[in-house]
């Protein structure tokens, strides 16, 4: 019998947690908080009332990706199948939450866990050293449970936003070395893009980006480049109070605009529809986009993104944020199946 695990499930958890693994344990604390979580579900297998294995699957909170986070059949049901028959159930629960793929890590001397998943057609993509508390490197697998969707991507190189207000440089950082293999990212580069572009004030902590800082800064760099916007306001003004900083932030955004009526830069009002972003990528263009967080976090502030490929039903995008108080791993922020096309 496969059903879903419940609080009552965890001493038994626990017992298949130490037959299997000697490092890299989930400890009560763990599976109690992945139990009660709303983006997390375990599957158990249980035959004569002794439970012979479980699969843990993790979820963003909108992305078409789940995270097969660890799965463990006790030793004395080994041979039985029991693994293939949670991956698969596993599989379908993923396709439940509208997943159209799967990622995961795999111990590099783990050769009965890579043997299950290459034989359920999991593709590896990057090895990870020093994954694991011993050291060991992790393989990291992805399968797409929805072939019939077939993705265009782009290669763009991923960096990781380091601090809360830097998302916009990140997501240029990524789009410039897709264009320049040469640029070195790092973080004296985040830091100065960020001082270049960032709109002054917030309701806390540091100024965010807008789209014409952003664009002035990669004009200098020597990059072309089209600004779309659906609105003439103030970008990121509703996140201060204040009068008098909603004045410097209005004075500092039409400062922007003003040197870019100077420059050969196309400076569009309106929407910018999925066809018309797919064919500048298409053409070699990396779109990038301030979009509304709430889809991928649930919080509503603003967030940039980049946009790496097309599928008929998704818009794939690099976050640059990784949520590890989520147990989110940067992978997870790669080439995301985030955004419906309709």
């Amino acid at each position: 019998m496969l059903r879903c695990a419940t609080l009552d499930d965890i001493p038994a958890l626990l017992t298949v947690e130490t037959q299997c693994f000697t490092t890299d344990r989930l400890s009560r604390r763990s599976f109690r908080h992945l139990l009660t979580r709303g983006h997390a579900v375990t599957l158990l297998d249980e035959h004569d009332g002794q439970m012979r294995g479980y699969v843990l699957l993790l979820f963003s909170r909108s992305a078409s990706m789940a995270r097969l986070y660890s799965i463990a059949v006790h030793p004395d049901f080994a041979g039985r199948r029991v693994s293939d028959r949670l991956l698969e159930n596993a599989e379908s629960a993923a396709l439940e939450h509208d997943c159209v793929s799967m990622r995961l890590e795999i111990r590099r001397d783990n050769p009965a866990s890579l043997a299950l998943f290459r034989r359920h057609g999991y593709r590896q993509f990057k090895e990870v050293p020093d994954y694991y508390e011993d050291h060991m490197a992790a393989l990291r697998f992805e399968k797409r449970l929805a072939p019939h969707l077939q993705a265009e991507l782009v290669t763009v190189p991923y960096y990781q936003q380091t601090l809360d207000f830097t998302c916009g440089p990140a997501a240029l950082m990524m789009a410039m070395k897709a264009l320049d293999p040469e640029l070195d990212l790092n973080r004296t580069l985040e830091l100065r893009l960020w001082r270049e572009a960032t709109t002054i004030f917030m309701t806390s902590g540091h100024g965010g980006c807008g789209p014409y800082g952003l664009a002035l800064s990669a004009y200098r760099r020597g990059f072309d480049l089209e600004i779309h916007v659906n609105e003439d306001g103030i970008f990121l003004v509703d996140s201060v109070r204040s009068p008098e900083k909603k004045e410097v932030m209005r004075l500092v955004q039409e400062d922007w605009i003003e040197e870019l009526r100077h420059l050969p830069v196309l400076l569009r009002r309106g929407n910018l529809s999925v066809d018309e972003l797919r064919q500048k990528s298409e053409v070699g263009g990396i779109p990038l986009v301030l979009i509304s967080s709430y889809r991928i976090y649930g919080e509503r502030f603003p967030h940039w993104v980049v946009v790496t490929g097309f599928d008929d039903h998704y818009i794939y995008v690099h976050d640059p944020l990784v949520n590890t108080d989520q147990g989110a791993i940067l992978a997870d922020s790669m080439n995301l199946q985030q955004f419906p096309v309709s």
